[in-house]
């Protein structure tokens, strides 16, 4: 009998390594709003809350979606993939308004997640083949 000591593909992996970098890096966001929210001279509350919540709450599921990904849930799937295709947009209204160097290279990871998670050797070691 074989034991597979690595079950996941490569590609699975990088996809699971940027799902968690990007909730890393969301989830500093989050405590610079949140940060921000505590120290600003005047704010409007409400508003401020739901933006740094928003931020805490993508950055929970990005990291959940790494953990359910590297389990092989196949039902992980799809929500990593609306969010990465979610950088699209964003990026693009980065580029609009003069924030190329960043937009652009948000929706390359984007795009590039997204493939690595439809890509042959995800799709069958989540078991869509």
């Amino acid at each position: 009998m074989t034991i597979d000591s690595d079950p996941n593909p490569v590609t699975l992996r990088w996809a699971v390594w940027l799902l968690r970098a990007e909730a890393v890096a969301v989830g500093l966001i989050a405590a610079w709003l949140v940060w921000a929210d505590l120290t600003a001279a005047t704010t409007d509350l409400t508003s401020a809350l739901l933006v740094t919540a928003f931020a805490i709450g993508a950055a929970a599921a990005l990291w959940a979606l790494g953990g359910a990904l590297t389990h092989r849930k196949a039902g992980a799937r799809a929500p990593a993939i609306v969010l990465q295709l979610m950088l699209l947009p964003i990026g693009w209204f980065m580029v609009q308004g003069g924030l190329a160097w960043l937009g652009v290279p948000l929706m390359a990871l984007g795009l590039a997640v997204t493939a690595l998670l439809v890509s042959t050797p995800t799709t069958r070691a989540l078991g869509f083949e």
